[in-house]
């Protein structure tokens, strides 16, 4: 593989808010695939999911507060500006046509979402774009149905050095280091009721969402 090939990753998600396992994983991510860019995409509204509570911008706004100037990671708003449901598959075309054919494309789920990627829109396509890593999450460790091992087994590796050889195509499971088990659910229930998130946000999200009064319960 020629040493100058590009390697970028997009980690999606609602970020809903964003927390400190969020921004580790991320770094963690960079680090173990050697990516030159991460880019964090809050989704304008999950298909498999409920509208989160807070606005689309201003998730966007805690992400990039979060992330702050931290190297290589991007706070990337292209799916606030499309309409309708967030499709992986149309924002991987995007970052495949940005990045050219060339670059190693990595998307980045979790487990938990990764065992319902039969039901994502268009799932074979995301392979003919990028490769697909699963993190691992504490508490998942449910086994794989048989749709799902039907997509992913054949193109399963073993290590990055392999992911890398080609473009897009391949699956990857990694254990991260850190494994930090912070729930964005927790997250809200605590600033409904009231309590303190310290530590499990960084302290200028905290400030933002303090001021901005986010994630309080409506009288």
């Amino acid at each position: 593989m020629n040493q100058s090939t590009q390697r970028i990753g997009m980690l999606g998600g609602t970020f809903d808010p964003i927390h400190v396992g969020h921004l580790r994983s991320a770094i963690e991510l960079q680090e173990l695939l050697a990516l030159d860019q991460l880019h964090m995409i809050p989704a304008q509204q999950p298909p498999l999911r409920d509208r989160p509570q807070v606005s689309a911008t201003q998730r966007l706004a805690l992400l990039k507060t979060g992330i702050g100037n931290t190297p290589g990671l991007v706070a990337d708003d292209r799916e606030l500006l499309r309409e309708g449901p967030s499709y992986s598959a149309d924002t991987l075309a995007e970052l495949r046509i940005e990045y050219g054919s060339d670059t190693r494309l990595v998307m980045v789920i979790g487990y938990d979402a990764f065992l319902r990627l039969t039901d994502w829109h268009q799932p074979e396509r995301l392979f003919e774009l990028a490769h697909l890593v699963v993190m691992a999450r504490p508490g998942y460790c449910d086994a794989l149905s048989a749709s799902l091992m039907e997509l992913v087994e054949h193109r399963r590796v073993d290590s990055v050095e392999a992911l890398m050889e080609r473009p897009c195509g391949g699956y990857l499971s990694l254990e991260l280091p850190s494994q930090m088990a912070v729930s964005a659910t927790y997250i809200r229930h605590c600033l409904e009721a009231g309590k303190s998130v310290r530590y499990l946000v960084p302290a200028t999200v905290e400030q933002a969402i303090e001021s901005g009064k986010l994630y309080q319960r409506n009288e």
